[in-house]
């Protein structure tokens, strides 16, 4: 039985159910464009959407925003003197402090290394999270995790749960969008932000940054430009629908085909408003230096948060960027933040993208009067060992105990920081916290309760937090 998920008791027979019965299965499609139509949250909301920056591979946070003054004082010396501990795939090495000064910035004297240069100067936007876990230290299912709540696949993203509570406020988009890295998918792929058990028309739609005319694969026909779509080809579209009706009212009950034949039907509106919002190349040229496009390293992802800017302010509910792809093996730089052998190489690249795309998207979006309304998430899967590991002691294996998250805009208070970890940054300590909370907190700022926002699976009622989850007041304006 469908759920809604902004009310707790259920009819006997569900308005999906009853549309079906009395539809032949057309409804059930009519329902479908509904779920996806703007409805009411279950508080008032701080923010109306959400742009998720996601660092696949494990970005070190004691080279990043944990200042560890401990771990520098024992620089060299043994991490492990009883030589009992195993990390993910190396012993321990040596104390390794940051690889990057740190630094107090803003009016908050918060601390950032000198990693990021041009995001310290946004600090007091932001609020920090010292204090995350992961149940795990395998690059797939720790994305999965801070994805979908969950370490196995098949469970909704958080942009899923976001769209099925909430729905769209632009018909001729989609109401959650992926910006995957240009060098490829992260772990786990495309599962990353699927729909799992929620209706299929909750998944994302992704969208190919570097290619503003086709951001969409197979939007066009081979051969043909955007142009073609000038003047609507209604004669063929409405014959398509009749013939996708009438192969779907004998399949009473596939969301999966429903959700395709929407999607179908959206994508004849997007031939019109993809390439729109995907060009660019109209943004002013101030706007284009602040997120370096030209620039062979950081303009991918410039051009990706550009994008992320746009899609929001034309009513896109969730928009999560990726910056970082597959954890493979070095070329001349690990494909993310996935730094097993050489730190001060691949974070120098990766923290040098983040930093410029990250900033420029902060003031960008304040610039613009949407920040106050917007709330920019920035996560990793887990964090780095403080010990040093490899041969020549340049690179740090994974730590599932320990890392750090950034939250600013959409209701947030800026430059505070919630939880600590251990003086070596090696675990939380004070104040632990796992995805739950991180999606509990963002929910509410959505205006969402996320123990009201379930649906029916398998005899269970499902949520995007499980059984668990706080939201963090203490990062709240």
């Amino acid at each position: 039985m469908f759920h809604h998920p902004i009310t707790s008791a259920q009819p006997a027979i569900s308005r999906r159910s009853a549309l079906k019965l009395t539809g032949g299965g057309f409804g059930s499609l009519a329902l479908s464009a509904m779920l996806q139509a703007e409805q009411p949250a279950h508080h008032t909301p701080k923010a109306k959407s959400v742009i998720q920056i996601f660092c696949p591979g494990g970005m070190s946070q004691v080279d990043t925003f944990d200042h560890k003054p401990e771990l520098a004082k024992r620089a060299g010396k043994p991490f492990d003197s009883d030589g009992k501990l195993q990390f993910f795939a190396s012993k321990p090495g040596n104390c390794q402090p940051g690889f990057w000064k740190f630094r107090q910035h803003g009016e908050s004297g918060l601390w950032m290394s000198d990693l990021f240069p041009k995001l310290a100067t946004c600090i007091d936007d932001m609020a920090f999270v010292y204090s995350m876990h992961s149940k795990t230290a395998l690059h797939g299912p720790a994305c999965f995790m801070m994805n979908t709540g969950f370490t196995l696949p098949g469970f909704p993203s958080m942009g899923s749960w976001v769209t099925y509570g909430l729905g769209s406020e632009n018909r001729d988009l989609p109401s959650f969008v992926v910006l995957p890295d240009p060098r490829g998918l992260p772990p786990g792929g495309i599962i990353n932000w699927g729909a799992g058990f929620l209706p299929a028309v909750h998944q994302a739609t992704t969208l190919d940054a570097t290619d503003p005319q086709n951001p969409i694969v197979d939007l066009f026909p081979s051969g043909e430009s955007p142009a073609f779509q000038k003047t609507p080809k209604t004669s063929e579209l409405s014959f398509l629908q009749q013939l996708n009706r009438r192969h779907l009212a004998k399949r009473e009950g596939n969301t999966d085909l429903e959700a395709r034949i929407a999607a179908y039907e959206l994508a004849a509106r997007l031939q019109l408003s993809a390439p729109e919002v995907a060009d660019t190349t109209n943004e002013t040229l101030a706007t284009q230096r602040d997120f370096q496009v030209d620039d062979p390293d950081v303009g991918p992802f410039g051009r990706q948060c550009i994008l992320a800017r746009r899609l929001v302010e034309r009513g896109v509910r969730f928009v999560q960027i990726y910056c970082g792809a597959e954890n493979t093996t070095a070329q001349k730089i690990r494909p993310n933040w996935d730094s097993h052998e050489d730190l001060p190489r691949d974070h120098g690249y990766w923290g040098r993208v983040l930093d410029t795309g990250a900033s420029a998207l902060l003031k960008d979006l304040k610039s613009r009067g949407l920040l106050d309304e917007t709330l920019v998430m920035c996560t990793t899967e887990f964090g780095r060992q403080p010990a040093a590991q490899g041969n020549r002691a340049a690179g740090r294996d994974h730590n599932g105990g320990a890392f750090t998250a950034w939250l600013a805009g959409g209701g947030i208070k800026g430059g505070v920081g919630f939880g600590a970890t251990d003086d070596l940054g090696y675990k939380a300590a004070e104040n632990p916290t796992y995805s739950y909370d991180l999606h509990a907190t963002a929910l509410h700022l959505l205006g969402l309760n996320h123990e009201r926002l379930s649906y029916y699976h398998n005899g269970i009622q499902r949520r995007l937090t499980d059984v668990h989850g706080h939201v963090i007041n203490d990062l709240l304006a």
